[in-house]
């Protein structure tokens, strides 16, 4: 065979082997999916290619109030999407880009409410697409709609979801809020939102497919689809109309007083269910305009003041040690200690404690010295009539620096300062200790319901979103104890009655027409960098309705500079109050029924009148007249700022009966004014003759209007105004 043909037999055989390589490769390939020389398994890279995912996000679920009102649930917004390319493909007829940047500048910057120029300049871009920045997002299904009807070319949208409130600034701190995070899911940031998260949130569910250049899902292709699980509803034990009453008296507080902070609640007695909860001041969710994340009834411990004066009661009336009757001297408490436990003495010792304004009422019974809240009768039934062990076992019970652990709720405890004999007295009228809102709800509970103590609670029940009958979680009424008898809580309600009923009553300013009710106020300094702030305060009141019978209790308090009528102005409080009893149906018949018939006029006992021979008290110490008027039961007021009594009414020798008001005068420059509310003409005519100060009385009856507010230091120059009906 010549050369030349073996040479053609060669290359012929080598391009047969070569093409037979080249088309078993093919085939394996294009039928076995299998790479020849590398051995790999091409089907992973032929079932990626063009393989798309979409997310379909869960609907996070609602949260409601406990009559079905939406509080926060998931709104579906709009970000528009402008397409500037002009080779975007397109069906045929239809342009898929801006092709007039003018006209859909000029339209949108009327609906968007932006600047023309600006969405120009954007829309001129040399890009594929572009966005137009904050006014172009979160647009509602109407605003999207709208933008439609105009049929500009090139403008699409992609949809979201946001978190809405509809209630806006509605117990903020409590419920939180929920926001997207980098992945475009809503998460809980704060309170509920944070805490139930899981429940809320459900699981995204996604469809996988197999799609062209531009993005149309290929025939006879695998689609994978895996559906979205919503995610539960939560609904709270808030009432919509009590929380936004509640939410209107913080408004009217900051205005009144230029309140630092304020904050409240009401609960059910029986229950512990949270009808409104807040403070002031707050955010409105869909802005998130926060300036403290602090939820201010679990996380502010603060000393409460004289609203934990009721407990010093408790527990004396509860271990059988209580008589109400029996008569204390309410001036200057002064103590010396034996085993770190204070004792009363007449005068000096380690530290002699006062009550507000240094009023001094005389010798007065127990019972008046809860409702005039007089500091050094609440120590004195601490250490005369109980000890300070007894009441610390008593803070126990009633589960103060202890977490209420509700919720899961963020909380504070507070912090028991009991050691040393000056702390146990100033624990008694609520200074030195600190408790939170939420612990006093709880306390109180036991007080206001027959000495029960329920958990206060925010979280009614948690329903499946797709069957409302499908419960997950149903709330129900914990008792946490009994730390006094219902025999106690309910002589201690009577006490608590008078605080507001006693004309003598620290609370009479917070009376209704609605309905009884019982309670206690409060009144603390402010403890600013270890050292309390004279010019600063904090108001409160624990109100139960109806008296007879608690069913709510309706607790508020505020931080602002001192004022002395904060106990007086009480309108933001009152409205509250009445709001709270229209709301919830009770009436002024059901509340009144069995209701506690009270002496008038500041009597200070129910004892039958007395008459007495008023002894001679000029030129001597008030602690000489205070020993001379031991067992007479009249209120005795203190004019001036002297050691020595210069005047008395009734005159040596008179006679002075039961409740009947005695005067004694110390000098002649100034004095305290008291609290005239009730007095009659005959009393303040009595003032007005010791003290020779100007008087202009009007009307006839009782007093109901004084200009000059209680404890405010008049002169001679001071023009005092007194009105009666």
């Amino acid at each position: 065979m010549k050369r030349s043909n073996r040479m053609l037999l060669f290359i012929f055989t080598i391009t047969l082997v070569v093409s037979l390589l080249i088309a078993s490769n093919v085939f394996l390939v294009s039928v076995v999916k299998v790479h020849a020389v590398s051995n790999t398994d091409l089907n992973e890279y032929a079932n990626s290619a063009n393989m798309r995912t979409e997310i379909k996000k869960a609907t996070r679920g609602y949260i409601y109030d406990r009559n079905g009102n939406i509080i926060a649930q998931d709104n579906k917004t709009y970000n528009i999407v402008c397409i500037l390319d002009k080779n975007r493909p397109a069906k045929k007829g239809q342009v898929a880009y801006v092709d007039d940047p003018s006209k859909t500048a000029d339209v949108l910057s009327v609906l968007l409410g932006g600047d023309k120029e600006t969405i120009y300049n954007l829309l001129s871009k040399d890009v594929y697409q572009t966005e137009l920045g904050t006014i172009g997002r979160n647009l509602s299904k109407e605003k999207k709609e709208e933008i439609e009807s105009y049929g500009l070319n090139g403008i699409e949208f992609t949809s979201s979801i946001k978190r809405s409130y509809p209630l806006g600034t509605f117990a903020s701190s409590l419920v939180g809020f929920a926001q997207s995070d980098e992945s475009g899911s809503t998460v809980g940031k704060m309170g509920i939102e944070l805490i139930y998260d899981e429940i809320l949130s459900g699981t995204d569910g996604y469809r996988t497919y197999q799609a062209d250049k531009n993005g149309f899902v290929l025939p006879g292709m695998k689609v994978t689809e895996v559906s979205s699980i919503n995610g539960n509803d939560v609904t709270l034990t808030l009432d919509k109309e009590i929380q936004e009453s509640l939410e209107q008296a913080f408004l009217q507080t900051n205005e009144m007083f230029n309140a630092d902070r304020v904050w409240g609640a009401v609960m059910e007695v029986d229950t512990g269910k949270i009808l409104a909860w807040g403070q002031s001041p707050s955010f409105d969710p869909n802005t998130l305009n926060i300036t403290d994340y602090n939820n201010y009834g679990a996380q502010l411990p603060y000393e409460p003041g004289s609203t934990m004066k009721s407990f010093v009661w408790a527990a004396a009336i509860n271990e059988g040690m209580y008589d109400g009757e029996a008569q204390v001297y309410s001036g200057p408490y002064c103590y010396n200690s034996r085993d770190k436990n204070p004792y009363r003495v007449q005068s000096g010792g380690i530290q002699c404690i006062t009550n507000a304004s240094y009023k001094n009422w005389g010798m007065v019974g127990y019972d008046y010295g809860l409702i005039l809240s007089s500091n050094s009768v609440t120590a004195d039934l601490l250490t005369e009539v109980i000890n300070p062990d007894i009441y610390e076992d008593y803070l126990n019970r009633f589960h103060f620096f202890q977490a209420v652990d509700t919720d899961g709720i963020r909380e504070e405890i507070g912090i028991k300062h009991y050691e040393w004999p000056a702390e146990k007295v100033t624990a008694s009228y609520g200074q030195g200790s600190t408790v939170t809102m939420l612990q006093l709800l709880q306390a109180y509970s036991a007080i206001f319901g027959d000495g029960k103590m329920v958990k206060p609670y925010f979280v009614e029940t948690i329903k499946d979103s797709y069957d409302s009958q499908k419960i997950i979680y149903q709330a129900e009424p914990t008792i946490v104890g009994e730390p006094i008898t219902a025999e106690t809580a309910s002589q201690l309600r009577d006490i608590l009655y008078r605080v507001v009923y006693d004309t003598q009553g620290t609370g009479k300013h917070y009376m209704i027409p609605e309905i009884e009710i019982c309670g206690k106020t409060g009144t603390t300094q402010v403890l600013v960098s270890g050292s309390y702030a004279s010019g600063r305060t904090i108001a409160s009141v624990m109100m139960g309705m109806p008296a007879n019978d608690p069913q709510y209790i309706v607790y508020y308090a505020f931080e602002a500079a001192y004022d002395r009528n904060a106990h007086y102005k009480t309108e933001p409080i009152k409205t509250l109050l009445r709001k709270v009893a229209m709301l919830t149906n009770l009436t002024a018949t059901a509340a009144t029924t069995e209701s506690t018939e009270y002496p008038e006029e500041g009597e200070y006992q129910k004892k039958d009148i007395q008459t007495y021979t008023m002894p001679n008290l000029v030129n001597h110490s008030y602690d000489y007249a205070k020993s001379k008027l031991e067992g007479m039961d009249v209120p005795t007021y203190v004019l001036g700022t002297s050691d020595t009594i210069i005047d008395q009414f009734p005159k040596a020798g008179e006679s002075v009966s039961t409740g009947q008001k005695v005067f004694i005068l110390t000098d002649t420059g100034g004095f305290y004014m008291p609290d005239l509310a009730g007095w009659t003409k005959k009393d303040v005519t009595a003032l007005w003759e010791i003290t020779d100060f100007g008087f202009k009385i009007t009307g006839s009856g009782q007093v109901v209007y004084q200009n000059v507010p209680l404890d405010a230091f008049v002169t001679r120059d001071t023009e005092i105004e007194v009105e009666l009906q």
